[in-house]
């Protein structure tokens, strides 16, 4: 016994997107949305939200799922792995690590350190569990899920802010010693 699942389409134009309705109203985001994302297979969406919340919904059944919170660290560039029960999003507070969530039990699995400020982009590969990351550092980062270790580093990081402590300021500078050598090693 085999399904056989058969799908209507629809020609997208301007009459056709002026002909349709809110079906549906979400309010459980209490702030402006910052990013979403789909399941590879498309049954579920994910939200993040300048509230510091994550809003898990199904798109098959219309319904909201859950809400997890990141009060901590804020969360941005939401992005869902290979599995649908696993998250990537990016941190708004204390630092600007990218964190690997479970929405199951709502714990982080993995956190990837190295980008010096706010991410502008997030993209997963849809080969393998590798994804990429832009920050405004000026890099990009290729990264993979299974190690915390940035596994290429590409740009020349900005020169620390005046605002940035002293400490931070020496990490800072040792970093970008070791990113030149890299890139000169290549």
């Amino acid at each position: 016994h085999t399904h056989r699942h058969t799908h209507d389409t629809m020609k997208i134009t301007t009459a056709s997107l002026q002909s349709f309705q809110v079906a549906k109203v979400f309010e459980q985001n209490k702030a402006a949305i910052n990013s979403l994302d789909f399941t590879s297979q498309g049954d579920n969406l994910i939200t993040s939200s300048t509230d510091d919340s994550l809003n898990l919904y199904s798109c098959s059944t219309g319904e909201h799922r859950s809400t997890l919170f990141s009060k901590k660290y804020g969360c941005c560039f939401v992005r869902f792995t290979h599995a649908a029960d696993t998250v990537l999003h990016g941190s708004v507070k204390g630092n600007d690590d990218i964190r690997y969530l479970s929405l199951h039990d709502n714990r982080y699995l993995r956190y990837f350190s190295g980008h010096r400020d706010r991410l502008t982009s997030l993209s997963l590969s849809p080969l393998n569990d590798t994804f990429l990351s832009a920050s405004r550092d000026n890099t990009a980062r290729f990264w993979d899920l299974r190690s915390t270790n940035c596994q290429v580093n590409r740009g020349k990081p900005r020169p620390p802010s005046r605002e940035e402590s002293e400490s931070r300021r020496t990490s800072a500078t040792g970093d970008q010693t070791i990113h030149h050598q890299r890139i000169g090693e290549q």
